[in-house]
């Protein structure tokens, strides 16, 4: 694999051109643009998309952001979809009905809805026939478009429509799911979590071993949301790090079984530094909520360790 070049990947060729309807300061398309990225020279890709944000702005009939062949998906059956494209790729060039040449990549974008939730199904199945395909779940931790309802990628204590805050509420009740370690235990030859952080190396890097490793590979991308999280436009990169930093949103790859951190902070910050900086969370910082906070932190670190037990560390 060659060496991360940030001007030579920049300067490529957008394969989501410009002009979608995604919101500022959202993550969803920066997602979705760096993953592309990693896409080589002449190398084709169709494209699946679940019902959700990226859809509905990216592809309002006849009209289309993306650049390579793209099929909308219901919001249950992106991974059955592209699983079935791949299986009648390969039986196509096995019949000598495509060229002996034509290299076609197979990559899927799904909100965490689509994902953790009611996609499930079907991204499991598609992940255990280990389709050559890569699923990508722009993390972005609710039902954002249809009005911030909670998922199961939802933190703790998280104001939601559907888990209001109040005096009977102090949000979600349960932790968010670990999509990741569990499409892991599925055998599959790999697996990665990422975010936007620093140069976007960590993601350019875990794309291109995704796109281009044969077999099943899954990439769970955090991606913020202005309205979901409630946060200034131009925060989104300050918010990302916060994640990584205070380990909340921890970087990491499965190659093969074997899993490996990717950035550890030279120093854990604290939990409030991430949740002081969104709107959803400030409720928090209310006198007597402390308690709330020590139990955020305690669930951070305990998948920390666990996490460094995995990896050996």
């Amino acid at each position: 694999m060659a060496a991360y070049d940030f001007k030579e990947v920049m300067s490529k060729p957008e394969r989501l051109a410009p002009g979608h309807r995604m919101c500022p300061g959202c993550g969803g398309p920066i997602a979705a643009r760096a993953v592309l990225r990693a896409l080589h020279e002449g190398d084709q890709a169709v494209i699946g998309n679940a019902t959700g944000c990226m859809e509905v702005s990216t592809f309002m009939y006849p009209y289309t952001a993306w650049e390579d062949s793209y099929i909308h998906n219901a919001f249950e059956n992106a991974g059955a979809t592209l699983s079935g494209v791949e299986t009648a790729y390969r039986a196509l060039k096995k019949r000598g009905r495509l060229p002996e040449d034509a290299n076609f990549k197979f990559i899927t974008f799904g909100g965490d809805g689509g994902t953790y939730d009611i996609g499930f199904q079907s991204l499991s199945g598609a992940m255990e026939r280990n389709h050559d395909m890569v699923y990508v779940c722009y993390d972005n931790g609710a039902y954002m478009n249809t009005g911030i309802q909670r998922s199961s990628a939802t933190p703790l204590y998280a104001d939601t429509t559907t888990t209001p805050v109040g005096s009977v509420s102090d949000g979600k009740i349960q932790c968010r799911k670990d999509i990741a370690s569990i499409i892991a235990d599925h055998n599959v030859p790999y697996v990665a979590q990422t975010t936007f952080l620093n140069n976007f190396s960590d993601l350019h890097k875990k794309a291109e071993k995704a796109i281009y490793t044969p077999g099943a590979a899954y990439l769970n991308i955090m991606a913020p949301c202005p309205r979901g999280w409630r946060y200034e436009t131009q925060d989104l990169m300050k918010l990302c790090k916060l994640a990584v930093e205070t380990c909340y949103w921890p970087m990491f790859e499965v190659e093969n079984g074997k899993w490996r951190i990717t950035y550890k902070p030279k120093k854990k910050l604290p939990i409030e530094e991430f949740l002081s900086a969104q709107g959803r969370f400030k409720h928090l910082f209310k006198p007597g909520n402390e308690h709330l906070i020590e139990q955020f932190q305690a669930e951070v670190d305990k998948r920390w360790e666990h996490l460094l037990y995995k990896c050996e560390e």
